[in-house]
């Protein structure tokens, strides 16, 4: 028997270039599309005849869901193609706050899928965030099926699995919790995750992901479905891959068979907290007046407000679906919110050597995974301001350790402030030559100490032998007072309060990196007995080295050095007054 040829691929435009126009004015979000109208018609009148378990009455999900909901069933289902036996849309990212019923939607969608389901013995997987979600989750489907006479005979609940099972194909719905259970998703025909950016959190988040799309190709009329809130911190990992991807798609940037339906606002308003204005309250949270009550918010706003800066945060990000960056960060260092007052665009290194009476060079680095960070600071002149530049390299096998950043990582290579390189494997009977990351921190060294600038190096200790050992050869060494071993944790703090103050007052400025930005973000303040120490975020993906870099030069700046580390003689570059007696 011949194989018969793979259908053409057919690619629908499922992007909303004016999704800001659209969520202001309170329109759809669900692109008009090219559906298969008998296949989103049936799967409409099977949601909308699932009975709501956990509601007064009873009512049908057709009778309470607003047409946002409504939308996305039609798009979900209306994609597949019965000629082809294929989904057109195989992807769905879904983003809106907490209240409006997600995982009440997740359920009656996964029943649906069940029910439409033609595939013998398939298996639809729901992933809830953590084990009481997914038995609410099983406790939701089950209901749905025991109010309906005709599918309590057509299902069979298996309360101690949290799985369904289809009596006919054998198809089963099994509920899983993403923090106790084993997930994997390599024989999933229908995938619904509930909360991602909980379920990322995971260390194996990606490669489940891996996982779950594997299996979709070997099932081409399956599909995955994320549902979820913004993080309640600033995205990492396989949210923030999955939430840009989707926001790409959203703007047309790129195009694939994935449909984002993101109810956020424009960066614009939520990052100057417009986000608190009640006028759009109802524009990110579609179900308000029914499952969403604005007293409620309103009464929760003014107590995050009264509370601080974590509850207003936390408040932001689940009810209102902004995302938490260094404005909003409960945990975040404080110089972050003032980043902005130090950007000088156009602050090249170039630039601070030329304008510098005195620098001071800090490096920072752990493992193979991690950054290496080199930061500078120069003191002006005239104005004895501070000016910082930093730089990170990064190996092969950091970023293949790491691969959720690899979009950061890009993005901060083709700024010029990321080198990425490579660890060779030496020729046979050639000696082993300086890493990349080495020399360019020795070339860096040896640059502003030939300008005669350079006062101190600081390094923090621990894993760069082999930096302290190269940096020797260009005569910067403890004995020569030219390196200091900067003691990190709570001794740094003084540092950086320092940067904090000069950040404030304008008095610190910088070129504005994104590289920078993002890990001013990332830095974590965390509190000690006796007092405080910034750390990156325990996930090991949101990096922090090169503003630690930059902290080990704040601190030596702080001790008003004075320069001439190596570099020309006073004697050479000053003219000489002699006395006579």
């Amino acid at each position: 028997m011949l194989d018969r040829p793979a259908p053409a691929r057919v690619l629908w435009d499922t992007s909303c270039p004016d999704w800001k126009e659209r969520i202001l004015e309170g329109r759809r979000l669900v692109p008009e599309l090219p559906l298969f109208e008998a296949e989103a018609a049936k799967a409409l009148r099977i949601f909308k005849r699932l009975r709501v378990p956990d509601v007064i009455g009873n009512p049908t999900y057709g009778e309470l869901c607003r047409p946002w909901v409504l939308q996305i069933v039609e798009a979900v289902f209306g994609s597949y193609d019965e000629n082809t036996k294929r989904r057109l849309i195989r992807e769905f990212f879904i983003m809106v706050p907490k209240k409006n019923a997600k995982s009440s939607i997740a359920a009656a969608i996964i029943v649906t899928a069940a029910i439409m389901n033609k595939r013998p013995e398939a298996e639809l997987l729901l992933i809830a965030p953590t084990k009481k979600i997914a038995d609410i989750a099983y406790k939701q489907a089950a209901g749905i099926i025991r109010l309906d006479r005709e599918l309590s005979k057509l299902f069979l609940p298996q309360t101690h699995q949290r799985t369904i099972t289809h009596r006919i194909s054998m198809a089963a719905i099994a509920i899983k919790a993403a923090d106790t259970d084993v997930i994997t998703g390599s024989k999933a025909t229908f995938i619904l995750i509930d909360e991602t950016h909980v379920f990322a959190e995971k260390s194996k988040a990606n490669e489940v992901f891996v996982e779950i799309r594997g299996s979709l190709a070997a099932r081409p009329e399956g599909f995955l479905l994320q549902i979820t809130t913004q993080s309640k911190r600033p995205p990492i990992g396989v949210f923030l891959q999955e939430l840009s991807t989707a926001r790409d798609v959203r703007d047309g940037k790129i195009s694939l068979p994935l449909l984002p339906v993101l109810y956020e606002l424009p960066i614009e308003i939520s990052a100057n907290g417009g986000w608190k204005n009640p006028k759009y309250w109802p524009l990110i949270n579609p179900n308000m007046g029914a499952s969403v009550d604005e007293a409620f918010l309103q009464d929760e706003m003014l107590k995050a407000e009264r509370d601080g800066a974590g509850p207003l945060a936390l408040l932001a990000s689940q009810h209102f679906n902004v995302q938490i960056g260094s404005a909003l960060r409960s945990d975040g260092w404080a110089g972050a919110l003032v980043w902005e007052r130090g950007i000088e665009m156009g602050l090249t290194l170039e630039a601070i050597l030329d304008r510098s009476e005195v620098i001071t060079l800090g490096v920072d680095g752990g493992g193979l995974d991690d950054l290496l960070g080199v930061g500078l600071i120069g003191r002006e002149k005239v104005t004895k301001r501070w000016l910082g530049w930093a730089h990170a390299l990064i190996s092969d096998i950091g970023i293949e350790r790491r691969k959720a950043n690899i979009e950061q990582y890009n993005e901060f290579e083709k700024d010029g402030d990321l080198t990425k390189f490579i660890y060779e494997k030496p020729e046979p009977d050639v000696p082993i030559g300086t890493p990349i990351n080495i020399r360019y921190v020795v070339d860096l060294a040896k640059r502003v100490q030939d300008r005669g600038l350079l006062a101190q190096v600081g390094v923090d200790a621990a894993g760069i032998g082999a930096i302290v050992d190269a940096l020797a050869q260009i005569g910067i060494t403890q004995d020569a007072e030219a390196l200091d071993a900067v003691r990190q944790g709570i001794q740094l703090m003084g540092a950086i309060k320092t940067i904090e103050i000069k950040l404030a007052d304008y008095s610190f400025r910088h070129g504005g990196s994104r590289l920078m930005r993002w890990c001013v973000d990332n830095l974590r303040v965390v509190p000690t007995p006796t007092a405080m120490r910034v750390a990156r975020d325990e996930s090991g993906f949101g990096k922090v080295d090169p503003a630690m870099a930059l902290f080990n030069a704040a601190h030596l700046m702080a001790l008003n050095p004075v320069p001439g580390i190596g570099g020309p003689s006073v004697y050479e570059t000053k003219e000489l007054l002699i006395l006579r007696a």
